[in-house]
């Protein structure tokens, strides 16, 4: 347990974590100058402000619908851009959307003010990511699309603006969080408030995210990334994607206090979210406040992501169109979470049925 920021045991345990840090993102260079980083899509910047670069992707005059894609702000964006073959972005792009990207930044340990939460993330900067597509000329109400806990401020999103988005795309997102629904239940239970333990870094560094995550699901975080490597040796395209997703999860940075301190006690400590009891800015949602046309991701193999954190709050939810989408996993995605993204069978399955699933939703 780290001890209370001030004490000498307390700073040196948050300056060993940020030093894990450097040296996780130096690692994550070094994979990169040996051709393990990301290829993307040439893109835009729209929109800046603290904590937030919106990107465009494609050219401005684009005709067709807009999406609004909503990474994790754990680590990089660019999963959901990885290379040409196995890049989302250009499945919507080649699909005739006009694509935006809400691309977290970190807001610096030293910032001033800017402890950002919940409210922020999902209300405030996503509403601005919409202002900034409507300026852009985009007609119509844009699809928001998110994947883990990107599609978890995607979906509060949703619930605060039902009447301004044509649909709700959450990928692999966890929406309830009770015993047998979270793999992080266990850990969470004989944890202090997370609030407090945030204070203490004043901004969370990665490294004690990951060592969290790994902790509370070994399986996903270590022995399946080991095992798709050792399958991937004998397929050169395969291997290229686990590399290059390898170079990705040396790539977070470090949370808010806040957004950390709400994550664990609203959504993991108290379910919140499902039990239609959380508190965005004075508004209390839930389930029944998510009104747009939902489709759910689940890879009903996961033990990070199981069914039934997404399935009770996706049958709870007052969409009038719902449907939900099986992923079964791909070699070469290194985290089989993030292979609805980066999975060769994911690109030729998953995305092609969610499109035919837009095209039935009317703006």
């Amino acid at each position: 347990m780290i001890a209370s920021k001030g004490t000498p045991f307390g700073d040196w345990g948050a300056m060993v974590l940020k030093q894990m840090d450097h040296s996780r993102q130096a690692r994550g260079q070094m994979m990169e100058r040996a051709g393990y980083g990301p290829r993307p899509t040439p893109s835009t910047v729209l929109h800046r402000e603290p904590g937030l670069k919106l990107r465009r992707y494609g050219p401005r005059a684009a005709e067709g619908p807009s999406v609004l894609l909503v990474p994790a702000p754990i680590k990089r964006a660019y999963i959901w851009d990885l290379a040409p073959e196995v890049s989302v972005v250009r499945r919507w792009v080649e699909h005739g959307y006009r694509v935006y990207m809400a691309e977290w930044e970190p807001l610096g340990e030293h910032s001033q003010g800017q402890d950002f939460g919940l409210a922020d993330y999902a209300g405030r900067l996503l509403g601005a990511c919409r202002q900034a597509i409507g300026e852009d000329g985009a007609g119509g109400k844009p699809v928001i699309a998110g994947h883990s806990l990107g599609g978890v401020l995607a979906a509060i999103h949703s619930c605060l603006h039902p009447g301004e988005l044509r649909a709700t795309i959450l990928l692999e997102s966890p929406l309830h969080f009770q015993p047998g629904s979270c793999c992080f239940n266990g850990l969470v239970k004989v944890t202090p408030d997370a609030r407090q333990l945030a204070e203490r870094f004043g901004h969370v560094p990665g490294a004690f995210l990951n060592t969290m995550s790994a902790m509370a699901e070994p399986i996903a975080f270590q022995w399946e990334r080991w095992t798709d490597r050792w399958l991937s040796l004998a397929d050169p395209q395969a291997l290229a994607t686990h590399m290059q997703v390898e170079r990705w999860t040396h790539d977070e940075f470090a949370l808010p206090a806040r957004l950390f301190g709400d994550i664990v006690e609203s959504l993991y400590r108290r379910d919140q979210f499902m039990q239609g009891e959380l508190d965005i800015g004075g508004q209390r949602i839930g389930p029944q406040s998510l009104r747009t046309p939902l489709l759910g991701v689940i890879d009903p193999r996961s033990k990070l992501i199981p069914p039934a954190a997404v399935l009770s709050f996706h049958e709870a939810a007052a969409s009038p169109r719902k449907q939900v989408l099986h992923y079964g996993g791909d070699v070469g995605v290194n985290l089989q979470h993030v292979g609805v993204l980066v999975g060769r069978s994911a690109h030729a399955r998953i995305w092609p049925a969610i499109f035919d699933w837009l095209d039935g939703v009317r703006d």
